[in-house]
């Protein structure tokens, strides 16, 4: 397999607006290091051919960002699969629970319900048919879906957490109700 991702080349510039926030830089220390343990999670080649749960979520996060506008899509993309070097049957409500102190409520509820349309797909229609929540886990799903190239180009992690960080205001938003 001809799949590589980069670790740690690019990262944040001391100068940077971010670094100036140390609640941003502890974040971005979380992330990083979470993502990084995924490149150590093989997954199946029936499911995911691409051979570790990293090179799948930085390909997933990387549709997102060109399909999307949504800043808080892009994360849960990146994070939808971050529970699995923790424990990974339930690795969608592990995940869940390691980012809800840290991302909106959207963020923590896509990450939570993204395994939803592929193991109870007909209940999870009907129960948020018309809603936002509907359309935006059916893009998370497909992202999902797509994210499984063998040969594709990826982004190394510190690159996709900095991007990732540009919009820590909106990502980080508690408030948000969803």
């Amino acid at each position: 397999m001809s799949n590589t991702v980069t670790l740690s080349s690019n990262p944040l510039q001391p100068h940077s607006e971010l670094s100036q926030d140390k609640g941003v830089i502890s974040i971005r220390q979380y992330l990083i290091h979470h993502l990084e343990d995924l490149q150590y999670v093989e997954e199946t080649s029936i499911h995911h051919p691409e051979s570790d749960a990293l090179f799948h979520s930085l390909q997933v996060y990387q549709l997102a960002l060109a399909q999307s506008n949504d800043p808080r899509l892009h994360c849960a993309a990146l994070l939808h699969d971050i529970g699995k070097s923790m424990d990974y049957p339930n690795h969608a409500g592990v995940g869940a629970d390691a980012i809800e102190h840290y991302f909106s409520p959207k963020i923590v509820w896509l990450v939570r319900h993204h395994l939803d349309l592929l193991s109870r797909q007909k209940r999870t229609r009907k129960q948020w048919k018309g809603s936002k929540r509907l359309i935006d886990l059916e893009k998370l799903r497909r992202w999902d879906l797509q994210g499984r190239d063998v040969d594709a180009e990826v982004m190394c992690v510190t690159a996709a957490v900095d991007t990732l960080l540009l919009h820590y205001l909106i990502i980080s938003d508690l408030s948000d109700n969803y």
